[in-house]
Parts: structure tokens; sequence; C-alpha cells
């Protein structure tokens, strides 16, 4: 059995299930090739021991250095991925010869060559698409008030004919039940969880309690990751920082294969509302203060969270350090006193039910 494996690099969320799911269908005999789209995401799938391929960095979603989307920036690069020859036809043609004689295609999330290619009678029987439960509707809604009506509905209507064309749609949700569920060929998820491998050291004695901190590599702005780090020694805590867009800054990690486990055993952790981060809050119950950013799928996963009562608090990055510091620092000290204590052996039964629901269903998928 041979899947391959194609995971956009523009969000780390992407890559870490890609990484995830890959080591656990190899240690289940999977064939696995994994294939990415950028330097940068090669890299980070080596600091998992994944051996990754570049297909071409040219498509990518725009942000700045507080995670904020350029929208005219990523409408550019969109327009010349799609319309130069050497970028979506070149990419075409080379996924034509990797992924020859796969059962299976797994495109995280809607990279342009595979929304093609899964809408062609040769490829549409192998791929399938992941994707986040907000993230097609931000796609689809992309240019809502920026284009007049028909254009919009029209991009809406293309990106959903090709999507709903594929084998299969998995869409995965934080808050969705263990257990897949079929409609169509759409089956929902839960996002999948890391089962820590070993729980972290123990805190010395008198040492302040820890704040698990990820922060993906569209943060880069230095004062941001100043009024955080103040934020959080104001309220009494003391720090595991990640962050790539903050290598080579005292107390950050580029990368940690071991996050997880950090974040299970944290006070509480600290990060933008991505699917990944709010999954790990509510698998292992810890309380999560999320970074808010111009970012359209994360505002919907953020206005979820507050739906469905997980135990958060938003703070707003508008690059007044001071003012930040002290929303994080009220924000932590409110968590701190709701939390309860961790359960590690329920934590672990429920994201070992979530990766198992997931190896299941894409060695049904490809098996069949």
């Amino acid at each position: 059995m041979r899947i391959a494996y194609l995971a956009t690099a523009d969000a780390r969320g992407h890559l870490m299930r890609a990484q995830l799911l890959t080591r656990a269908l190899r240690a289940e005999g999977v064939r696995v090739d994994v294939i990415t789209t950028s330097e940068d995401g090669v890299r980070f799938f080596a600091g998992f021991g994944i051996a990754a391929t570049l297909l071409s960095p040219h498509y990518a979603v725009q942000f700045d250095g507080r995670q904020n989307m350029r929208r005219r920036a990523t409408d550019a690069n969109v327009a010349a991925y799609l319309f130069r020859p050497s970028r979506l036809l070149r990419d075409l043609r080379r996924l034509g010869l990797l992924l020859a004689g796969c059962d299976l295609v797994v495109d995280d999330s809607f990279h342009p060559a595979l929304l093609v290619m899964g809408g062609l009678p040769r490829w549409r029987d192998r791929v399938v698409h992941v994707y986040g439960r907000s993230l097609r509707e931000a796609l689809e809604t992309n240019f809502e008030g920026r284009l007049p009506g028909w254009l919009a509905r029209g991009f809406a209507r293309l990106v959903g004919r090709c999507i709903d064309a594929s084998r299969a749609r998995l869409v995965h949700d934080f808050a969705h039940a263990d257990a897949p569920r079929r409609e169509g060929n759409c089956i929902r998820l839960p996002t999948p969880v890391a089962v820590p491998e070993a729980a972290p050291p123990a805190a010395a004695p008198g040492d302040p309690a820890r704040a698990a901190v990820y922060l993906n590599p569209h943060f880069r702005d230095p004062a941001l990751a100043g009024a955080l780090e103040r934020g959080l020694a104001d309220a009494g805590l003391g720090a595991h920082c990640v962050g790539e867009g903050y290598r080579g800054r005292a107390g950050w990690q580029a990368i940690d294969p071991g996050w997880v486990a950090q974040a299970a055993a944290s006070a509480l952790i600290v990060s933008a509302p991505g699917m990944a981060a709010l999954s790990v809050a509510l698998v292992y119950d810890r309380p999560i203060v999320l970074v808010l950013t111009d970012q359209p799928e994360q505002r919907r996963n953020a206005a979820r969270a507050a739906a469905l009562g997980l135990c958060h608090r938003s703070v707003e990055w508008r690059g007044d350090a001071p003012a930040f510091a002290h929303e994080l620092r009220a924000a932590c000290t409110e968590l701190r006193a709701q939390a309860t204590p961790a359960d590690a052996a329920r934590g672990r039964a429920r994201a070992d039910a979530r990766l198992r629901a997931w190896t299941d269903t894409l060695r049904s998928l490809a098996a069949a």
C-alpha cells in the first residue's frame, strides 16, 4: 500500500498533521511519500525524521510578521501560479511522475495543482482533500466584498466543484466526536493530536508553573514576542516557547517535536487559534489563550471555541506592547483560577482514538 501526502507549508498545522499521520501509518507498514511546498517545510519535516520532496515554492498564502493575511499579495501570488506555464503546468507534470503508482493521494490543504487533478478522470478516484471545517468556508468566501458579486460567487462555485469531484473529503474539526462520520464522499473526523511518548521532566521545587507557547512562523515581530514574555512573567508563569519566526531569540526554540507533551503538562497554552492548538487544549483539558490576528480561518475557529464554551481567553496584538502584556497577564490569571488538574491518562486515550480514526480511514480509502 502506497500513499502520497502533499502538505502545503504556508501553515504549520498542515505539516504537523502530515508528520503525525505519516509516522503513524509507517508504523503500520504503509509506504508514505511526503511532498511539501517550501524549503522551510522540508526542514520542518526533517526535524521529525521525515525526508520530504519539495514540489515547488511558487504557491503560498502571504502573511505579514504578525500573522495578518496579506490579501492582495496572496491574490497576486495565486494568479501568477495559475497563469504562468512554468508554475502550475510544471507542477502538474511533476506530480504526474511523483504520484504514479500511488493508491491514495492526500491533499492537505487545497493545493491548486491537486484541486485540478482531483477533478480529472485519471486522478479523481485517488485524490482526497483534507481540510479544517473553517478553511473551506474561508477559501470560498475569499473574494466576498472584494469583487463584484457574480465573480465572487463564480469563484466559490468553481472551487467547490473541484473539491467535491475528488474521491473523498476528510473534514476535520477540533470539537468533533472521536468516531468518523461519513456523509456521501465527505468523512468528518476529529483533528488528530499527538500522543506524547513521555511526560516532560517535572519542574524543580520552587519553579513557577509553565505556559506552553506555540506561534507559527508568520509571527516574526520581536515586539510581540517581548510583550508576550512580559505578560507571562507578570502572571507568575514560566514559559516553554516555540516559534520558527523567533529562531535565535533567547528562550525560544524554532521546532520542538515534544511540544504537545509540554502543552499537556502545562498550566495553560498560548497560541493562535489554529485547529491543532485548539485540539490539544480540548483533548488534554488545558486552558488556552488565543492570540488573534487578521487570519479569516482562525477567526472562525476562535468564534467556535467561544460558542462551545472551551476554557479560553482571547488577546489581540495591535502593536501596543504594554497593552498586550497587560491583557495577557489578566487572561492568564483568570484562566489559572478556573483550570482543573490535567488527567494525563484520559488525554492520551482521547489522542490515541483520534489518531486511530485517521489511520483506519486512510488505509481503508487506499485499500479500496
